[in-house]
């Protein structure tokens, strides 16, 4: 797949680094979700004894993936133990959490979700699992903020011309977004709602096409993770209006809020967690907790972040308790959106 972005290029070093580094082998009982090999019946005494798959419901090289592969590193290293990372993509994110629901509860397979996790309720009808029963919280990773960009020859200047010139021609206008669920999507909703107007949507199988289109110039703007578009906007391949979160990104300076854009309506942020199958020992969900704290303060890990926009989450949010209650109150928001917007997901 053809792609302009700097980031991409960065990302494919980070997960051949983490290639490298995390994988002893797939073809052995820790290479497959649930795989294999034995157990304590207690839990974590030993754990871990095999390797430790983690699932990533999204495309490789992607926002979430990326972020996976800085953590895994490190949380390996902690654990004294090797860390498989593995792409099950599909439905949104839905089939790799899935796979995850279904697996042995025995620390050996985690899943790396996004946003998504909170939406899926709203969106799909037969989802085949309940984020609040069916998994036992790690902790967050990180927010990543979410940047308002559109080709770089787009007419509007600013945020608020944005609004003006998509409520003149709405009909015209297209907004792109790389599938329902996923996070551009959402923001698109918000921007739609905060915008007062219902645009010609244009969804993509992922993120990578639906932005190489728009620095091709084939749609006109959209939504999408700092993660995904801060090379673009640094080397003027984009045109980028605002930032969605109520401070500036330090790697992008000059990019104003959307509170100081005109719009502050639009806020919204795309949280990461991790995740294993409900029943996992309280022991094994402990250990992985303070790999997790270890990671998210590990120098490599907080500059590599830094470098895609964002940054790892404090300490007190990176807890089973500070998890559930964000998945909680997520669910609840996205919920009245979605069906307000009258969207779902086959």
């Amino acid at each position: 797949m053809r792609t302009t972005s700097r980031y991409r290029a960065a990302a494919r070093m980070i997960a051949a680094i983490g290639v490298v580094t995390l994988v002893a082998a797939c073809s052995g009982n820790g290479g497959t979700p649930g795989g294999g090999g034995t157990t304590s019946a207690g839990g974590g005494a030993s754990y871990p004894e095999q390797n430790i798959t983690f699932i990533v419901p999204f495309s490789a090289g992607g926002p979430t993936d990326t972020v996976t592969r800085l953590i895994a590193e490190p949380m390996a290293a902690k654990l004294g133990g090797k860390i498989v990372v593995q792409n099950v993509e599909g439905a949104g994110g839905t089939v790799g959490a899935g796979e995850v629901a279904r697996a042995e509860p025995d620390g050996y397979t985690v899943l790396m979700h996004h946003i998504g996790m909170s939406t899926a309720p709203a969106l799909y009808q037969n989802l085949g699992y309940k984020p609040l029963e069916d998994f036992e919280m790690i902790g967050l990773v990180t927010e990543v903020p979410m940047t308002v960009v559109a080709r770089k020859d787009f007419q509007p200047a600013t945020l608020k011309d944005l609004v003006t010139y998509v409520k003149a021609n709405a009909d015209k206008v297209t907004l792109a977004n790389a599938g329902i669920g996923a996070a551009s999507h959402l923001c698109g909703l918000l921007f739609q709602t905060a915008a007062g107007v219902k645009l010609q949507e244009v969804p993509y199988e992922g993120t990578g096409p639906a932005l190489t289109d728009l620095v091709g110039g084939q749609v006109d703007f959209m939504c999408d993770q700092t993660t995904n578009t801060s090379g673009q906007i640094s080397a003027g391949e984009v045109k980028a209006y605002a930032v969605t979160t109520p401070e500036r990104v330090k790697s992008l300076p000059d990019l104003p809020t959307t509170t100081e854009a005109g719009l502050p309506q639009l806020q919204v942020s795309v949280w990461h967690g991790l995740y294993v199958p409900k029943g996992t020992p309280q022991d094994v969900i402990q250990k992985l907790t303070e790999a997790l704290k270890v990671a998210l303060t590990d120098q490599k890990v907080i500059d590599q972040m830094a470098k895609l926009g964002t940054a790892p989450v404090p300490a007190e949010d990176a807890t089973p308790q500070a998890h559930r209650a964000k998945l909680q109150e997520q669910i609840g928001t996205w919920s009245k959106v979605i069906a307000d917007a009258g969207v779902k997901a086959s």
